[in-house]
């Protein structure tokens, strides 16, 4: 028997998972990573204590296995997109890791759609512009803090750097670095032109060679061997953005079936085998794990960690008092509607998150059932779209946090009027690179099976759910007129 260790760098949470050649989870460790917030806007992250952290999980996942490291024949990390973690050129951190959540460079975006720069990159990336991405956050720091850009010696996103921890070796991953506004979609390489487009002369210089998931990209190295238990030697392949990773676990293979992500951030994905020129809207592409496969999902950090943070807040119950609080109340009879912009919007730039409709006979159940509401219309909003690119979809298949509860799940299915699944896999992310290290060391697929969890739509309460809907639809609306 074989072993795969598989990490998961997200939005709250690293972990690490041990899996057999079946796919079968040995054990698996998480810990919280600080995210650090000191003036409105900032997302980071501090990039040595994320490496101990990691480090840290890893070496406790192999304790807890009871599997020997030399036993470990791959390594794969599946990490949140986009972000900025920069080395300086002595290849040490320079500053703190910037997330892809980071809103610092709203006004030179604003300033890139005012310009026409999006429409100007779209046939050449197949990406659109926002603050997460590294060519804003590389933007900003060339304006605000000159000094730090003229000493960035590489650009990497978070998966790239805990890579660079294990193995020493500077590489990025193909299907993060796809989606980096930096990256020709065509020519599958790096392209200058862009970089000069945006202001960035020479950026693409400081970013590492492209590897791709499956391919090994450097093997632990003495000093990462010592702090995570690894045999030195174990082969690291590049990886995974975590929503390639989710998609393959949730069996994307044909144009009828889309993932959705419900976690920090709402993600809707699918996989296709080709550029559909013909569509109106600028869907985003990004190289698929799967050779000659693009994977395409609309998204916004508009999920689950509204609630994670509503809970920690004010909450002070369990996620399954809340569930079955909800389950208590009569569906969307509450007029509450809760805007899920904590972290950022898909409605516009700059909007804010808030409740409204609350009244004195409501209670804090009321407003827990507008959170799971809101989240879920946001979603909604990227799901209409996703379906006019894949019209023939039939199921959405579910991981999250929030699959975890039939309440929320059955609230999905009413509002969508699909049939959904909900596959029995606890750490998607964590699977996904393992499966990569799987095939980058052994040259064979990580076969594994899944059962899957249904709801199906109740008719009457998906006529309820569009009328309140359309009445978000209206709030949001609403809202924008006052940006």
């Amino acid at each position: 028997m074989t072993y795969y260790l598989g990490i998961d760098c997200g939005g709250t949470f690293i972990k690490a998972a041990l899996f057999d050649e079946f796919g079968t989870m040995l054990a698996c460790v998480r810990e919280n990573v600080p995210l650090i917030s000191e003036q409105a806007g900032y997302a980071e992250r501090d990039m040595p204590q994320l490496w101990q952290i990691c480090a840290k999980v890893i070496k406790k996942t192999i304790e807890q296995s009871g599997v020997s490291a030399t036993e470990i024949k791959g390594v794969g990390i599946s990490a949140q997109g986009k972000g900025a973690f920069l080395l300086d050129q002595q290849n040490q951190p320079l500053g703190r890791g910037i997330l892809s959540s980071d809103q610092r460079s709203l006004d030179i975006v604003k300033q890139w759609q005012q310009t026409g720069i999006p429409e100007q990159l779209y046939p050449i990336t197949r990406q659109t512009l926002w603050t997460g991405h590294p060519v804003s956050i590389l933007r900003w720091l060339k304006e605000n803090e000159p000094e730090r850009y003229a000493n960035i010696g590489a650009v990497l996103m978070s998966h790239d750097y805990l890579r660079f921890c294990l193995t020493g070796d500077l590489f990025c991953e193909e299907t993060n670095i796809s989606e980096s506004n930096l990256y020709n979609i065509n020519t599958q390489q790096y392209d200058p032109e862009l970089a000069e487009l945006l202001g960035l002369p020479g950026m693409t210089e400081k970013f590492p060679p492209i590897v791709k998931a499956n391919q090994i990209a450097g093997y632990v190295n003495e000093q990462a061997a010592q702090l995570t238990g690894l045999a030195q030697g174990t082969p690291v392949v590049g990886g995974l953005f975590d929503v390639v990773s989710t998609a393959l676990c949730a069996g994307l293979d044909d144009e009828t079936k889309l993932n959705v992500v419900l976690g920090t951030w709402s993600v809707v994905s699918g996989v296709t085998d080709h550029i559909d020129d013909s569509q109106s809207l600028p869907f985003v592409y990004g190289r698929y794990a799967q050779e000659g496969k693009f994977i395409i999902h609309e998204a916004s950090p508009t999920s689950a960690g509204n609630l994670e943070w509503f809970v920690k807040e004010w909450g002070n119950l369990s996620y399954q008092a809340i569930n079955d609080g909800i389950d208590e109340l009569p569906i969307t009879e509450s007029a509450v509607l809760f805007v899920p912009f904590l972290y950022g919007s898909n409605a516009g730039l700059g909007m804010k998150s808030g409740f409204y409709g609350i009244q004195s006979h409501h209670n804090k159940m009321h407003l827990f059932q507008a959170i799971y509401e809101g989240v879920l219309f946001s979603m909604k909003y990227h799901l209409d779209r996703m379906l006019q690119r894949f019209p023939n979809t039939q199921v959405l298949r579910i991981t999250g946090g929030p699959a975890k509860s039939r309440v929320w799940m059955q609230m999905l299915a009413d509002l969508t009027g699909m049939k959904i699944e909900v596959p029995a896999i606890e750490e998607t992310g964590c699977l996904g690179a393992a499966m990569m290290a799987m095939e980058g060391t052994q040259g064979r697929a990580m076969p594994f099976t899944a059962k899957q969890q249904c709801f199906t739509p109740n008719t009457q309460n998906f006529t309820i759910y569009q009328k309140k809907y359309q009445r978000y639809q209206k709030f949001v609306s609403a809202l924008q007129s006052l940006l």
